[in-house]
């Protein structure tokens, strides 16, 4: 898929047609060439490395390193070494030298995801270097002056952490220059059968063996569910799919049974209230998208975000229904 500057992001597994995805990817383009830190922001598996790694390749460091760091997985007496370097014989395990993180991102990118996981003396150390551009390795007699990008990335509410006493507000403003929030799945509702056959196709590849053909009402089913897992599920699902069933037909009896599951009590209850208004079908439908749109103030694409469909998709539906706009947005 190739945007409007004619940028390929599909080389890099970001596959969507949704205007909710298109909007995050129009806002990758622009920021890829911007020399600041960026903030990703996003639930899991909504591809926010793969965000990271795009941005990073559509460049001007494109020609230099992008070094992951996933900040979960480094102990909090480790991040430091890991961060910075350290030289031999520095500490007691220290049996050789090692670059760290950030000398082996200059003139590259440095990715630090799930930022929200570091200690509050790690984020104190990663504060320093960002107000320096300083590198000093444990042991090293003198410290580097590096240029390094950093994207961080996390599926936590920092300004709540912050209020909690669990992130530095200094170090959120640091990283907080360019934000991009990425969407779920579950606000891509257009993407979903347009990704399951292109992941399906990727996997079959993959393993060599033929896509299977997904019934109508299975795809109809995929939609409606909730995908808490968002693209990673969806990528799962689909290579469990392709192994399964390799040239071969998908119906409903082959869903896992979580694709079924029923609406929790206050979706039921909201659902039986709206039966209570006796309405037809296509008053219903009205009522539901006047609904929408009082409660974002007339914004439709709020209201098409609210509602699980693209804007376009609400705009036909307002002409359908001959729905009087208050303002237009």
């Amino acid at each position: 898929m190739k945007n409007k500057t004619g940028v390929n992001w599909s080389q890099h597994q970001l596959v969507g047609r949704s205007p909710e995805f298109e909007a995050a990817i129009t806002s990758a383009n622009l920021i890829a060439n911007l020399e600041v830190p960026v903030l990703l922001l996003g639930e899991n598996g909504t591809g926010k490395e793969l965000f990271a790694r795009a941005i990073h390749h559509n460049s001007k460091r494109r020609t230099h390193n992008f070094v992951a760091l996933n900040c979960a997985a480094i102990p909090e007496s480790l991040f430091e070494a890991e961060l910075f370097g350290f030289r031999k014989g520095s500490f007691t395990s220290a049996e050789r030298d090692y670059t760290g993180k950030i000398l082996s991102a200059n003139n590259g990118t440095l990715f630090l995801d799930e930022i929200a996981e570091l200690t509050t003396s790690s984020q104190a150390k990663l504060l320093r270097f960002l107000e320096s551009s300083e590198c000093q390795g444990i042991g090293q007699a003198s410290s580097n002056i590096v240029n390094v990008r950093v994207i961080a990335a996390t599926n936590q509410d920092l300004p709540g952490l912050i209020k909690e006493g669990k992130f530095r507000k200094d170090l959120y403003y640091r990283l907080n220059v360019v934000p991009l929030e990425i969407p779920p799945l579950r606000k891509r509702v257009d993407d979903i059968s347009y990704l399951l056959d292109h992941l399906s196709c990727q996997s079959a590849r993959k393993h060599n063996v033929e896509v299977p053909v997904y019934e109508k009402s299975v795809i109809r089913q995929l939609i409606q569910y909730d995908w808490p897992g968002n693209v990673r599920e969806l990528r799962n699902f689909c290579e469990r799919m392709v192994i399964y069933f390799s040239g071969r037909q998908v119906t409903l009896n082959d869903l896992p049974q979580e694709f079924f599951n029923a609406p929790d009590n206050e979706t039921g209850n909201i659902f039986h209230t709206f039966l209570k208004l006796a309405l037809p079908l296509h008053q219903f439908e009205k009522f539901i998208i006047n609904s929408a749109l009082d409660e974002t103030n007339g914004n439709q694409s709020k209201a098409a975000r609210m509602l699980g469909i693209s804007r376009d998709t609400l705009l036909y539906r307002i002409k359908k229904h001959d729905i009087k706009l208050k303002g237009t947005i």
